[in-house]
């Protein structure tokens, strides 16, 4: 009985680890399935999530890409025909590039060096992502004023000239590149020579103030002694002294040059009101200063110069190009032109390769 009693005991004790093991285990596969359970619903949310979050992350890259904007600050010497155009130009292909996502911060300087500096100043204190120096005095202040915006210039005759550069080869380097409206000036005393070529005495005429004026004439007066003219300088330092130095060169002179020189350009009416009465016929270094002054000139265009330096600053600000590895542009050609009132009015006759300029 004892024995019995003893099995039956040791049976019982057994079914009741039995009964502990399997509650333990249901508990702990329980617990184990409902953790897996959670564990999966847990790991499906963050999965989704992220999904959600990696594609609002590109589409906000896509967009920021998308919606990325230039600021171009523009300043531009003073307000006449050639400068107008290459602004103009500038713009159109700067747009054409980038549509809406380029803005423009446009001022002229009304032909003040000083303004030219203020005018920099603020395009740096705003930091710009691109500034058009349009014409030397605003290139000088670009350069004066930032080395790190990058600097495009247009208008602008001699880069090493204007910026003070000695044996300069065609590359500015750092953060300046740009246009040039340089004319073959050989080829502007040549014109001279073949409409004038009776003429003694040329006049010089440009302000002092421009240092690419004073390229010019030296360049010339070369040329032109070269065909055996004589020369003689008229320099003014700005418009108030104009006039004067006008009639002085009208009353001692055959024929006038004047070069691609701002201040002239924008007081063109000044010089024709003293030239055309006196009888005296104007080369111009440019068409602008040739339809307000001028009998003849050979010159580019400017809004195609324009359109030149916006397709520059575009490869710029995409990043497609260095502005410090970027030679400057020089307009791809030129053409005789000349005023055909204005000839008509001193009787200067023109050969038929010459443009007459739209008036």
């Amino acid at each position: 009985m004892k024995k019995s009693a003893k099995v039956l005991s040791m049976a019982l004790a057994a079914a009741m680890m039995l009964s502990l093991t399997a509650c333990s285990g249901g508990a702990d596969g329980a617990a184990s399935t409902e953790a897996a359970g959670a564990a999966g619903e847990k790991s499906d949310a963050p999965a989704g999530t992220d999904g959600a979050e990696n594609k609002e992350s590109e589409d906000k890259n896509d967009s920021a890409e998308t919606e990325e904007t230039y600021t171009v600050g523009i300043c531009q010497l003073v307000q006449h025909d050639a400068l107008d155009a290459a602004t103009l130009g500038f713009k159109d292909a700067l747009t054409e590039a980038l549509g809406d996502k380029v803005k423009f911060d446009e001022q002229n300087a009304q032909g003040d060096s000083n303004t030219c500096s203020t005018i920099i100043n603020s395009f740096v204190s705003s930091d710009v992502d691109l500034i058009l120096a349009n014409a030397t005095p605003a290139l000088q202040a670009a350069q004066a004023g930032t080395n790190e915006i990058p600097v495009l210039g247009t208008s602008v005759t001699e880069y090493g000239v204007a910026l003070g550069i000695d044996g300069f080869t065609g590359t500015v380097g750092g953060n300046i590149s740009g246009t040039s409206d340089l004319a073959p000036l050989d080829e502007q005393a040549a014109m001279l020579h073949e409409l004038f070529p009776d003429a003694k005495k040329v006049g010089l005429l440009y302000c002092s103030a421009e240092a690419n004026s004073q390229y010019q004439v030296d360049t010339v007066k070369a040329a032109l002694e070269e065909l055996g003219y004589t020369c003689e300088y008229y320099a003014f330092s700005d418009s108030n002294d104009l006039s004067t130095i006008v009639t002085k060169a009208a009353g001692e002179s055959d024929v006038i040059y004047v070069p691609t020189d701002n201040t002239a350009a924008a007081n063109a009416e000044i010089v024709n009101n003293i030239c055309q009465p006196a009888g005296v016929p104007v080369i111009a270094g440019e068409e602008g200063i040739c339809r307000g002054c001028g009998v003849a000139t050979l010159s580019i265009s400017y809004y195609d110069l324009g359109v030149g330096t916006g397709k520059m600053a575009a490869k710029i600000l995409t990043g497609e190009a260095d502005i410090s590895q970027m030679p400057i542009e020089y307009a791809p050609q030129f053409t005789k032109k000349y005023n055909k009132s204005l000839c008509e009015a001193l009787g200067v006759t023109v050969p038929d390769d010459y443009v007459a300029i739209e008036e």
